[in-house]
């Protein structure tokens, strides 16, 4: 019996170990009656969507190489033409995602991220409340421009090094209080300790022996005082620092949703807008989608702010804002910042051309199509159609860094190189190896694979399929629909990367919303942004996995602080969609560029 249960032990944990292998060969198989019983292009077309979701969602293969499969079964099931597939792997979505990481990869190079987070918390200050909601703005806005990951990973190891600061002059501090009090009492205790000492001689003779060793009538030492203070101020500090590595780490995942290159779901859904409804008249480009996303952002980031307050350091005003008052422990810590500032030198010209490349991007992608009036983009090239996309500008501005020196022209040697050879002429903002080690490839085969999926779902019929199968719910009043798929998708982003959940979902939202005649961005919005509200779980996504290893959290803390924010975030969503959004994208209407798409043949 017990070499049996042993046997039966080993098999399943050698099956644990070769998961992966398994997943990948058993999954094709079992699900492979479903295109051979039901031989028609909606059932094959089905096949190869259920098959890419669950190896996305139990990552047996990279996620990237999991995208590539509509070039394989596509073409090979007679779905779709192998060079229509592969011709979806680079749309214009893509070119403007690329831009977006050229920039950001210019910005990180030259630190100018460090030097603008160093300087914000320099002005907000040190005391705890504060500096959650210096490091909370810092987070969001770094993450509106660069990787939510990168910003985490920034701005954790500043955060520690500032609360270490301050636990370290606090404790000083009360070690300096303790031990004066001491001194200036002396005096005054030992006149006590005498007269306790002599009426309890009388009294109660055993206790002349608890006294002689330095025991207070309530039996505490003055070293065990200490020591419960000390235990005191080290929980404090453990409670702050899981305070300050999750507010990092959400206000980089809400700050990444306020702009269309801040995280992948939102480049998703402008190109899978463009590819299902092509004549939507680039409805969702950078300036709409920052009109309604950026004051969402800023409603989750002010509720996230306050619950994060109220979580980790309460709602006591005085002590945690400190009403003007600075003290010696303030001092200190904001000594460590004002080090870390100098550090980095006076600003190099290298960060003045990496600012003036990026404010001028933000400005031309701004002002190339505003909506209330006629954008330059209009006027000088698309006259006589969308010649010129945010894509163009994203491309244009980031080509830039392989053109400007890094350092200015001057007569004589830019100093020398690793080798000690004179270096000539100064090299560019960016070189290719620098973009070749940090451009993260996988995500552009991401997002190609699910327009992919798209493409294949529209040309095999299964939108037109799933569409009139949710047909009914057109008797469900439509904010009920948006805040019911918000809910289920934040829910799944939660087990699963948020560039698959949207890859999967949003295609599915479209067909439905023209079945029950609403908007398509009535629900393709709220879905987007709740893809992004991963924060209950450390595997959800790479910011709360490094604030997890980083802030000494434990997963409850995770998901008793990270549940809260998600009913925000979904709450706040469908507020902006309801009321500044409805009246931005006349969401009220059907437009007309959804009946000219589904009147195609």
């Amino acid at each position: 019996m017990g070499s049996s249960r042993r046997t039966i032990h080993i098999c399943l944990r050698w099956m644990w170990y070769h998961r992966n292998y398994i997943i990948i060969v058993v999954l094709p198989l079992a699900l492979l009656p479903l295109p051979l019983v039901i031989p028609t292009q909606e059932a094959k077309c089905g096949y190869a969507i259920i098959l890419m979701a669950l190896y996305w969602c139990t990552e047996c293969m990279p996620l990237a190489v999991t995208a590539l499969l509509p070039v394989v079964l596509f073409p090979m099931m007679g779905i779709m033409k192998a060079a229509d597939v592969s011709i979806e792997y680079l749309k214009d979505s893509n070119m403007l995602f690329i831009g977006g990481l050229l920039v950001a990869i210019a910005v990180e190079q030259w630190s100018l991220h460090t030097r603008i987070a160093l300087r914000v918390l320099l002005l907000v200050g040190v005391r705890p409340a504060l500096l959650m909601m210096g490091f909370m703005i810092v987070s969001s806005f770094l993450s509106m421009w660069i990787s939510n990951s990168a910003t985490t990973a920034m701005m954790l190891p500043i955060a520690s090094a500032v609360l270490q600061q301050l636990k370290a002059t606090e404790t000083q501090a009360d070690e300096r209080d303790f031990q004066a009090a001491a001194q200036d009492n002396q005096a005054f205790e030992l006149e006590i300790s005498q007269s306790k000492q002599e009426m309890s001689e009388e009294k109660h003779p055993d206790t002349k022996a608890q006294l002689d060793n330095g025991q207070c009538e309530n039996g505490l030492s003055a070293e065990s005082l200490q020591d419960s203070k000390r235990r005191v101020m080290d929980e404090k500090y453990t409670l702050l620092t899981k305070g300050m590595s999750l507010s990092v780490c959400y206000a980089a995942s809400i700050g990444g949703t306020a702009t269309l290159t801040g995280t992948t779901p939102n480049i998703i859904l402008k190109g899978q807008i463009d590819k299902l409804f092509p004549g939507n008249g680039d409805v969702i480009n950078f300036a709409s989608w920052f009109g309604f996303a950026f004051p969402n952002a800023l409603i989750m980031l002010v509720l996230a702010y306050f619950w994060l307050l109220f979580m980790f350091l309460g709602f006591n005003l005085k002590k945690s804002f400190g009403c003007g008052v600075n003290n010696d422990r303030d001092k200190e810590a904001y000594k460590v910042m004002r080090q870390e500032y100098k550090k980095l030198g006076s600003v190099r010209f290298a960060e003045w051309a990496v600012l003036i490349i990026f404010v001028l991007l933000v400005v031309l992608w701004f002002s190339r199509e505003p909506g209330f009036i006629d954008g330059w983009a209009t006027v000088l090239f698309n006259k006589g159609g969308p010649f010129v996309s945010d894509g163009t500008v994203a491309i244009f501005m980031s080509m830039l860094f392989f053109i400007i020196p890094s350092q200015r022209p001057r007569c004589g040697g830019y100093g020398t190189d690793e080798n000690g050879q004179t270096v000539n002429s100064p090299p560019t903002l960016l070189s290719w190896q620098v973009v070749h080690e940090r451009m993260p490839w996988n995500i552009i085969l991401l997002l190609g694979g699910g327009f992919a999926l798209a493409a294949g779902s529209e040309e095999s019929g299964l939108s037109k399929w799933l569409g009139d199968c949710l047909a009914p719910l057109e008797q469900i009043p439509p904010f009920a629909i948006s805040l019911v798929l918000s809910l289920l998708v934040a829910t799944f982003t939660e087990c699963s990367s948020n560039t698959a959940t949207t890859t999967l979902f949003l295609p599915i939202l479209a067909s439905m919303a023209v079945a029950i005649k609403i908007h398509p961005l009535y629900v393709m919005l709220p879905c987007t942004i709740a893809a992004s509200l991963a924060f209950m779980l450390p595997v959800a996504t790479p910011p709360n996995a490094i604030a997890f290893a980083f802030g000494k959290l434990k997963v409850i803390d995770m998901v008793k602080a990270g549940f809260m924010l998600n009913i925000i975030g979904i709450l706040s969503v469908n507020l902006g969609v309801n009321t500044w959004g409805y009246a931005m994208f006349d969401m009220g209407n059907i437009p007309h560029w959804v009946n000219i798409t589904n009147s195609k043949p």
